[in-house]
């Protein structure tokens, strides 16, 4: 088994030292080959296909339309970008910054992000002059295999060393470890076990934190707007994506239009009863959420909590009572099913963030339906999230979209708030090393006066 895998990495390796050296036009046209062949409307939908099939996790439509985007976005964010030679040079201090490859990146992927996340991290690990080698959940691992074999045909054509890009065909824990115990960098997306492990694995690693994005909504925002986008990200891929909307919290004084709003777009509000049932078919042991709910669409789940949800509903809400075990709706769900709490004050709000996030973990996202500049940047000031998208979907809009400028990735890190070394989107700068080279300069003296006259003048010498 290891030896195996040690032979898979050693052809990684001797892949990377053929391009370690390439121009950087010769690195594009890589890249540029890889994308067109995971981003053709015909394979994403083989990807989103199998995906399906396999995970029995998501929406098909929604699976094509994330892989597609997230590659071309990632395309786009990598378009003229300079990873070869001297990437920075600063006169005024003598310094040039040139970049260099890392060398062979072990990617664990999740079964949520099939594909997606592979053609993400693989492209930025590409550009960057990398090789990758993918270890795929074992649910996932069929996707996986033929993603990477799209990118491969990408490499083929331009002539590339095709084991640039690897992949476990049949994924174990013991070789995932294994892998991430040799590579040169790991990048770990999936659960805060998972990450856990990458980060004790020895080897520098970039991993994330738990996502359970609470979305704030104040007196002043557009509530039919706000409503459409939450509703939006609440039921897209059957809210597979940490950066789902898993709380909203809204003004009690908007509160009743805004929920009417979003029974109008599709959301059944569960009463006290329902709200039981559910909650035993989500949580069946009373802790962990269950794999039955994960991905799956609305309807099923209010089937088997025998809820008489109609049939055009697609998203099921509840009334938040707790932050923590005592309502394990203030956690995340994974599912089409979205927790409404109501606040008076705007301290409230920010009050509430700051608890529903601390019990799922620090550190991912949140996001406010405004038009108040202040509320905006308190709730900014105040929570301890990488992210907050205003008056944006945060499915769409943490991992990067085209109204935004977030760096489209798929691993997105929560810095120390939520155990992470990162607290940015994982993007194609994570996959370079820099040479710093320092050329002798006219000296540049500090001046006492002006760095401790203030000092000075307070308290004296």
């Amino acid at each position: 088994m290891t030896d195996s895998l040690n032979e898979m990495v050693a052809r990684g390796r001797a892949a990377q030292e053929k391009i370690e050296f390439w121009t950087q036009e010769q690195v594009d046209e890589m890249v540029a080959a890889v994308g067109w062949e995971v981003y053709k409307r015909e394979h994403a939908e083989a990807c989103a296909k199998l995906a399906i099939e396999e995970t029995g996790m998501g929406v098909y439509e929604d699976k094509v339309l994330k892989h597609q985007k997230k590659t071309l976005g990632t395309l786009r964010d990598l378009e003229g970008l300079k990873t070869v030679g001297v990437v920075e040079e600063d006169k005024g201090r003598g310094l040039l910054k040139i970049a260099k490859p890392v060398g062979v990146v072990g990617v664990i992927t999740p079964v949520t992000n099939a594909s997606s996340t592979l053609t993400v991290n693989g492209l930025s690990i590409l550009k960057t002059r990398n090789a990758v080698i993918f270890a795929p959940h074992p649910k996932a691992k069929k996707t996986c295999e033929l993603t990477a074999n799209y990118m491969r045909a990408g490499l083929r054509k331009v002539g590339a060393p095709e084991d640039l890009v690897l992949n476990i065909k049949e994924p174990t824990i013991e070789l995932t470890q294994e892998l991430m115990k040799i590579a040169d960098l790991v990048v770990a997306t999936g659960g805060a076990q998972l990450v856990k492990v990458a980060y004790s694995s020895g080897k520098p690693a970039y991993g994330v934190g738990a996502g359970n994005s609470v979305v704030v909504v104040d007196e002043t925002a557009d509530l039919k707007d706000a409503a459409t986008k939450i509703r939006n990200g609440k039921i897209f891929d059957n809210a597979t994506s940490c950066s789902s909307e898993n709380s909203v919290v809204i003004q009690a004084g908007v509160y009743e239009r805004m929920v009417g709003y979003l029974e109008e777009l599709g959301g059944y509000m569960c009463n006290a009863e329902e709200k039981k049932r559910l909650r035993a078919v989500m949580w069946p042991d009373g802790e962990h959420l269950s794999r039955e709910v994960v991905g799956q669409r609305a309807q099923k789940i209010a089937t088997l909590a025998g809820i008489p949800m109609e049939a055009e509903k697609n998203f099921l809400m509840v009334r938040g009572e707790a932050v923590g075990p005592a309502d394990l709706f203030s956690g995340e769900k994974l599912s089409p099913v979205l927790t409404v709490w109501k606040y008076e004050e705007f301290e409230e709000a920010v009050c509430l963030v700051r608890d529903i996030t601390r019990y799922s973990g620090y550190g991912h996202s949140c996001g406010i339906h405004t038009t108040n500049d202040a509320h905006m940047l308190e709730l900014a000031m105040r929570v301890r999230v990488s992210r907050i998208m205003v008056r944006q979907t945060q499915v769409f809009g943490n991992s990067g979209n085209y109204d935004n400028g977030m760096p489209f990735g798929l691993t997105l890190g929560c810095g120390t708030w939520g155990g992470n070394i990162v607290s940015e989107n994982i993007h194609w700068k994570h996959f370079l090393n820099t040479t710093w080279v320092s050329m002798p300069i006219a000296p540049i003296v500090p001046d006492e006066k002006k760095i401790f006259g203030a000092h000075w003048k307070k308290y004296g010498k």
